[in-house]
């Protein structure tokens, strides 16, 4: 438990608790508030930043960490409250004001514009130009190249953007907001979409930042890379300020307990529950020229894990169970029957569903409400008849299931877009959940979320496993698949490695299977 000290204060539940002394702040927020409607994001809520250090910014989804940041970086402007840079009074009425004023932020939905060159969408409207006024791509290039080899950076300056993969535009996200010298830089979730190996490297371009003074803001949901880089943290819970400590002061439980406002004392609560017979059998599946030879079986009421590195192949695997990306050979069977799966359709048919690792690209409709968000899944199964949609029990099953999910939303016509990322995977979640599925592949599930509510999707997909739901999970978070499966197939670079039993499982051992 947290305990106080003369100079450890006791976090409150809404109070504003004093900011420890230090060196002067490079930016400071005082008693900023903004709504939305229907919700309170932020309710006279406090930060600071010092030169030279990284400071992380930690909360529950819809705690109001994201909309601080945005208010920083000018996407929206504060109801109330004052906004300091180095001492003095600014007005960020823009993300052109922002960077003018030395503010820059890695949003955690990546803004990347998928047609355009790496290069372009790094410099785009501070693109070097001729004689003529027309972009010079030579020096676009050069200073490109320059950028990247000065943060280690192995990417093709002139590669297309949708060619690459996440983890690779998460750090061509990176490297754009480095490009513009910032003071002030704010990560949003930097790491979601990285593998171990990237996470270090991300450090060590953090580690060169701070040496410079610069001032950085990290929101994250995981709790190692706080104790790793963060020099201090600051707690937001249900929009309101609690707490700001040195990292070195507190425990991992105090942190969750500030967050939470009470204790979550299994994260993983992984159960015994009756293994049944095979749902799903799969031999020698391949996709010419992305995986090959991938064979396994899932049992009804089993967790079978899916690990290994980014470009593994362990998505393409999930996406040709699922038909997104029909497989060119193999054989698939359910419950003994060989079956062509060629469709996302024709998986549902058969009791598949499928949470996609990417919800702003290919899960969340994001201009559309969260009825319809939930309702698609569904409306041609068990909510039509006689060809008409039953509006009753649809939106009665749909607004239970964002209860159970505890989204924080207004009701089923807000647009998700306006949700915290968080939030709006539980809805994407609850869009698979509500088609009563027998076999469940999610792929990165808990990405973007909370520990509070990663505990909360854990136990209702166990729940689920009890009743013989077969679940499929593809997780880069190494503690997730070994807490929570029973199995673990392993992948690299397109092939099967190794299946590890759960008894067997160690992060070391599947480490050695993921980089054979």
């Amino acid at each position: 438990m947290f305990v106080a000290t003369p100079d450890r204060p006791a976090p409150t539940g809404g109070g504003r608790p004093p900011v420890p002394p230090g060196p002067a702040c490079l930016l400071q927020v005082r008693g900023v508030s903004k709504s939305f409607p229907g919700v309170v994001a932020l309710d006279n809520v406090q930060f600071r930043l010092r030169p030279g250090s990284v400071h992380a910014l930690l909360g529950e989804n819809g705690a109001g960490k994201s909309t601080l940041m945005k208010i920083i970086a000018g996407v929206y402007a504060p109801d109330q409250g004052q906004i300091l840079l180095r001492g003095q009074p600014v007005t960020l009425a823009s993300p052109r004001a922002a960077l003018s004023h030395g503010i820059a932020m890695i949003h955690q939905e990546l803004n990347l514009m998928p047609y355009m060159t790496v290069a372009e969408n790094i410099w785009i409207c501070r693109e070097p130009l001729g004689r003529l006024g027309l972009v010079d791509h030579g020096a676009l290039r050069q200073r490109t190249q320059a950028l990247f080899d000065r943060l280690a950076i192995d990417i093709d300056p002139e590669a297309e953007v949708r060619s690459l993969t996440v983890a690779n535009r998460q750090m061509v996200e990176i490297a754009k907001a480095v490009s513009f010298d910032s003071d002030v830089l704010i990560m949003d979730e930097p790491t979601s979409a990285l593998t171990d190996k990237e996470v270090n490297h991300l450090f060590r371009i953090i580690g060169q930042l701070r040496a410079q003074g610069k001032g950085i803001v990290y929101i994250t949901h995981k709790m190692s890379e706080l104790f790793e880089i963060a020099d201090e943290f600051s707690v937001f819970r249900d929009g309101k300020y609690i707490g700001t400590h040195a990292s070195c002061d507190v425990t991992r439980d105090d942190i969750i307990q500030m967050m939470v406002g009470r204790e979550i004392t299994q994260l993983f609560p992984k159960e015994e529950v009756p293994i049944g017979a095979v749902v799903l059998s799969v031999r020698d599946l391949a996709v010419k020229g992305v995986f090959r030879d991938v064979s396994f079986d899932l049992r009804a009421g089993e967790f079978l894990g899916l690990a290994g590195l980014v470009g593994s192949g362990r998505s393409n695997v999930a996406e040709a169970l699922f038909g997104v990306v029909p497989a060119t050979s193999g054989e698939i069977r359910i419950d003994g029957q060989p079956v062509r799966i060629d469709s996302p359709a024709k998986a549902m048919r058969h009791g598949l569903a499928f949470l996609t690792e990417d919800r702003k690209e290919s899960g969340c409709f994001l201009i559309l409400d969260l009825l319809a968000n939930l309702e698609t899944a569904v409306l041609r199964s068990r909510f039509v008849k006689y060809d008409f949609v039953q509006q009753a029990p649809l939106r009665r099953d749909c607004q239970q299931m964002l209860r159970t999910l505890q989204v924080k939303a207004p009701g089923l016509h807000e647009t998700i877009q306006n949700l915290s990322g968080g939030n709006q995977q539980k809805v994407l979640i609850g869009r698979w959940l509500l088609t009563e599925p027998k076999i469940l592949i999610l792929d990165e599930p808990t990405r973007g979320i909370d520990v509070g509510a990663k505990a909360e999707i854990h136990r209702l997909v166990t729940r689920l496993a009890a009743q013989g739901v077969a679940v499929l999970l593809i997780s880069s978070e190494m503690p997730e698949v070994l807490g929570m499966c029973d199995r673990i197939l392993v992948m690299h670079e397109g092939r099967m490695t190794g299946i590890v039993e759960r008894k067997d499982a160690t992060q070391v051992r599947i480490m050695e299977l993921a980089s054979r």
